[in-house]
């Protein structure tokens, strides 16, 4: 293994784009690579342009008559009819859809290859994570299943159990439908509790099904849970789940939709939990992984504010240069910032609360803590399932 991180990046995956009013700007992914360059983190890295995903890779997870009805919406947007969910308000249709989804998807396929053959021991691609697109159709935003296609193909190279963990606010629906009852892989989402929003599933009590029985794991943290409650969530049920699993690959998604300035979400976390998080991700993966780790972006909307730097740390710990929290953000880049958006970008790595505090799970519990009680509804459907106390 060579031990130099890989970063995926074609400059083509902006091309990623469902219009001016529609919240998934793809500026966010211009800026955070702006950001990276602009901390020199390239010189940490080796930057990779994958080959898009093929037809018989996107068969891996995708139904072809849904890889064909892409194809039709991307070559005449204007005959979307909301078949398969393209032309939707949530995805609306849009020429070349297919292509720079299928180039996404090659982004992260890539990565896991590369992990897998040892060519890198960690790979990243923030342009991914689109987690809700199902083997029939397209939602939440997301076209083809990058996350799913990435995990198939490192079963498809051999690859016995493979750990998939979600952060972003909305469940992975898409990645847990994909290895419903595949136990092989086992999915891990925390999320912000589906009776409060999109997709409305993830609910303790999906567990996976048939082989699969207790390879799903559904963290549902109530509306308003900050930084403490998130972090010690993650550590409450992460950790044993993958000492028990023993992954040879850790596939992990890092939304920055949990933060505080979201627009789409309710939960109340901070820059500096989610890099909390990413640091954890990472050791994580060295201690049960083998170091190998694949990570992926996903959702987040405050496209100036948190996005790039949320991603910019994680690319940053992925290359063994993790950004000082304390960093000032160079000009140049707010410069930029402000020519593409005609906003005043931040000026600190941080959101002034690191060192993140958090009480651990073995220290014990508050019954009548909602956070607890979310954690505990976990614990009790799931642990047993993996032989597990609860």
């Amino acid at each position: 293994m060579s031990g130099r991180a890989q970063l995926m990046w074609d400059e083509a995956v902006t091309g990623y784009d469902f219009g001016p009013s529609h919240p998934m700007d793809p500026v966010r992914l211009d800026l955070t690579r702006r950001l990276v360059g602009a901390f020199g983190l390239d010189r940490e890295l080796e930057i990779v342009a994958a080959k898009p995903a093929g037809e018989s890779t996107l068969r891996l997870v995708h139904r072809e008559d849904y890889i064909d009805a892409v194809k039709a919406v991307s070559a005449d947007p204007a005959g979307a009819d909301g078949s398969y969910g393209l032309g939707t308000v949530d995805d609306p249709a849009f020429a070349g859809m297919h292509e720079v989804s299928a180039l996404i998807a090659g982004q992260s396929v890539g990565a896991a290859e590369a992990v897998w053959r040892g060519d890198a021991e960690h790979a990243v691609n923030f342009a991914g994570g689109l987690h809700h697109a199902m083997p029939g159709g397209a939602a939440g935003f997301c076209v083809y299943n990058d996350a799913s296609l990435a995990i198939a193909r490192l079963l498809e190279l051999g690859a016995e159990r493979v750990a998939y963990v979600d952060v972003d606010v909305h469940h992975g629906d898409g990645v847990q439908a994909a290895f419903w009852t595949d136990p092989r892989v086992l999915t891990v989402s925390l999320h912000e509790h589906p009776r409060t929003l999109f997709p409305q599933t993830g609910w303790p009590e999906e567990t996976g099904a048939g082989a699969g029985e207790g390879a799903a794991v559904n963290v549902a943290l109530p509306a308003g849970t900050g930084d403490a409650g998130w972090v010690r969530a993650f550590h409450a049920v992460v950790p044993e789940l993958l000492a028990e699993f023993r992954p040879q690959v850790l596939v992990t998604q890092h939304g920055a939709d949990t933060h505080f300035e979201d627009p789409l979400a309710h939960l109340a976390v901070s820059l500096d939990a989610q890099r909390a998080v990413q640091v954890a991700c990472h050791e994580l993966a060295h201690e049960y992984a083998g170091g190998r780790w694949v990570a992926l972006g996903g959702g987040g909307y405050a496209v100036v504010d948190v996005v790039p730097r949320s991603w910019t740390h994680l690319v940053g710990i992925a290359a063994g240069k993790p950004v000082p929290p304390e960093a000032v953000i160079p000009e140049g880049w707010r410069r930029d910032v402000f020519a593409r958006t005609r906003q005043l970008g931040p000026q600190r790595m941080t959101d002034g609360r690191w060192p993140v505090s958090w009480a651990s799970w073995e220290e014990g519990y508050d019954p009548a803590d909602r956070v607890d009680q979310a954690v505990l509804a976990t614990r009790r459907v799931v642990f047993p399932l993996r032989g597990l106390l609860p």
